[in-house]
């Protein structure tokens, strides 16, 4: 079962694992694609689980208790995203994200079912690592209004003052949540944790990095920042690149991560155990280079930047691809230029 399969990264992942061979099906508050879905309704009227889809809410266990029946493995994707609009939005992220897994868990061990697949992300590590030439390995402390009010964006060492060189993370890096979608996502790793301790189960958490593609949600104070900036452009506005446009960040295409869910589905994770991926491209890129690149697809106009900033944003964040390279056999196909061609077209 794929939950948040209308969704943009779990529609392709749920298209992946059918072309994979697996039967899968659907859960989502949307409406798929294609013939008609049962909803939460129909089930609790002893309707038949769907061959494909069912609109339903994760938080519901009656339409979990009529679709989990016969479900080997469960993908869960189903989330609210996105950095947030303010502190009003604190009951939603904890709604979905957090009571909406602990829903889904429970329903799991009712019927016995000891495979998750964890759409996990790297916000959950917060600001990236870096090195201070005379102090080594440094994980710095949230940004200051102040500080990025001064055009400071790129942290300093806490011990000298002195310039930071940013370096790739790994899995075992400590978590440090900086908004309310990376702590809800780092809840789901705890409440996933407790899960498979209590029943032997096992958990596959995936640690999206910056994922874009076709179908990425537009027009909504959510979406991520590739999609802005392409609607930007589509309405023939500039982007705006907030800060200098330095921000690092690993942009991975959807279509590799639903490959990645795909490898996850058979990952090598003990009983009673949750294993962390990252799911990265490996080569990062700024920003302001993607603006660039995504305003040249489409003939401009050139992205501005603006100076302005978000407070629960990072600087920089890179990730080792590594583990998973070596663990789960995946590494990302869709090259940056190639992907952001696509993606400004799509």
């Amino acid at each position: 079962m794929v939950t948040g399969s209308a969704g943009f990264i779990g529609g392709h992942v749920a298209e992946t694992l059918r072309a994979a061979g697996l039967d899968v099906v659907g859960l989502d508050l949307r409406q798929g694609d294609g013939a008609h879905h049962p909803d939460a309704q129909d089930l609790r009227q002893g309707a038949k689980a769907p061959a494909l889809a069912c609109r339903a809410d994760v938080r519901d266990p009656d339409a979990l208790d009529a679709l989990l029946p016969g479900v080997g493995v469960v993908v869960h994707q189903a989330a609210k995203v996105g950095l947030g609009v303010d502190v009003s939005d604190l009951p939603a992220y904890a709604s979905t994200n957090v009571y909406g897994t602990a829903v889904l868990l429970a329903a799991m061990a009712r019927h016995n079912i000891k495979r998750l697949v964890l759409a996990s992300s790297m916000v959950v590590y917060g600001e990236g690592h870096y090195a201070c030439a005379a102090h080594g390995r440094i994980r710095p402390g949230p940004r200051t209004v102040h500080d990025l009010k001064e055009g400071r964006f790129d942290p300093a060492c806490p011990h000298c003052a002195e310039p930071l060189t940013c370096a790739k993370m790994d899995e075992d890096a400590r978590p440090d949540p900086r908004n309310a979608y990376a702590t809800t996502k780092l809840a789901q790793e705890h409440l996933a944790a407790n899960w498979a301790r209590e029943t032997g189960g096992r958990v596959a958490a995936l640690r999206y990095h910056n994922v874009y593609g076709p179908r990425m949600p537009r027009d909504t104070p959510y979406a991520g920042v590739a999609a802005i900036f392409r609607s930007e452009l589509e309405a023939g506005r500039a982007p705006r690149v907030f800060e200098d446009g330095g921000q690092l960040r690993d942009f991975v295409h959807v279509r590799d991560v639903a490959r990645a869910n795909l490898a996850a589905v058979s990952a090598p994770v003990a009983p009673g155990e949750l294993r962390a991926w990252n799911v990265a491209s490996g080569t990062p890129h700024t920003v302001g280079e993607m603006a660039v690149a995504l305003a040249a697809e489409r003939g401009g106009p050139e992205p501005r930047v603006t100076g302005e900033f978000r407070l629960g944003d990072v600087r920089h964040i890179v990730a080792s691809p590594e583990r998973a390279a070596s663990e789960l056999g995946f590494r990302a196909e869709i090259g940056f230029e190639a992907g952001m061609k696509e993606f400004a077209r799509s």
